[in-house]
């Protein structure tokens, strides 16, 4: 056994750097929309003291060009694919469903539950998952918010609903100022905060879930090492992504991957999955 590394949605370009998404085991795209979106005005990124805020506002070209341009040039780099499905009510997201059911180049979808840079959709994250599930036979992962007041409860619901797995987390909303002007760094306010400072965030979320419920998780959220990806583990993830780290080390997938079997080597064990869940018992 060995555990997949995944990008998380948005962290990496696989047609702009296809090196890196090599490395990959699997690439989560962009979100992608029903229709084209340009995003959000700039400035749309900032850097803060141990991390990062985006407001990149869901840019990206729609599920048209997604299908006939997009996806067949990762599908050339012979890619796993995991699509990133977003939207503004529950039948957006379950028409792009309904477009990617019975893809061959489409490994899993990934229903993004979460944007800090959006309106949300009206609908609950089970409401959603349940009309995706609806309308395709593919597998879903549901990507939760750490905002959530009680993520478990969260986890429960959307695997009752249909999820095959989860996705945690997202980024956390926040803010960062101008020390001249004192005004936001972003042309939107708030954004996105991602990075180092997220992790224990992350653990606490993943370890909650895995608790709640009997389904992979995909951990992320402040990965910067093998100690950093074994620890998710530990918390219950038996998959980990890697985000902001892709901004700065374009080989952070292996040089992750060789400290995480170093870091399981060094207590013992020859899979890191051995550890899984450690933390919870």
């Amino acid at each position: 056994m060995s555990v997949p590394l995944l990008n998380g949605s948005g962290c990496l370009d696989a047609l702009t750097a296809p090196g890196v998404a090599a490395q990959l085991d699997a690439f989560v795209t962009k979100t992608i929309t029903p229709e084209s979106r340009e995003g959000n005005p700039p400035v749309r990124i900032a850097e803060t003291e141990a991390g990062m805020l985006n407001s990149i506002g869901l840019q990206g070209p729609g599920i048209d060009a997604f299908l006939t341009e997009t996806l067949p040039r990762l599908a050339a780099q012979r890619l796993r694919v995991w699509v990133s499905v977003g939207g503004f009510s529950a039948s957006d997201y379950a028409d792009i469903c309904e477009r990617l059911d019975g893809r061959d180049d489409v490994d899993v979808v990934e229903l993004n539950l979460s944007c800090p840079n959006v309106d949300e959709a009206p609908e609950s994250a089970a409401e959603i998952v349940a009309a995706c599930r609806g309308r395709t036979k593919a597998r879903l992962y549901a990507k939760l918010s750490p905002a959530n007041s009680d993520i478990a409860e969260s986890a429960r619901a959307v695997v009752a609903a249909g999820a095959d797995g989860l996705t945690l987390i997202n980024t956390l909303r926040g803010m960062a100022l101008d020390p001249a002007t004192l005004k936001p760094k972003l042309a939107r306010g708030f954004g996105g905060y991602s990075g180092p400072a997220l992790k224990p965030v992350a653990l606490a979320c993943v370890s909650a879930c895995a608790r709640a419920v009997n389904v992979p998780i995909v951990g992320l959220g402040g990965v910067q090492s093998g100690q950093d990806a074994l620890e998710l583990i530990a918390a219950g993830a038996s998959v980990v992504s890697l985000g902001t780290i892709l901004f700065t080390d374009p080989a952070a997938p292996g040089r992750i991957r060789a400290e995480l079997k170093s870091e399981a080597t060094a207590r013992g064990h020859r899979d890191p999955l051995e550890v899984r869940g450690v933390a919870n018992s």
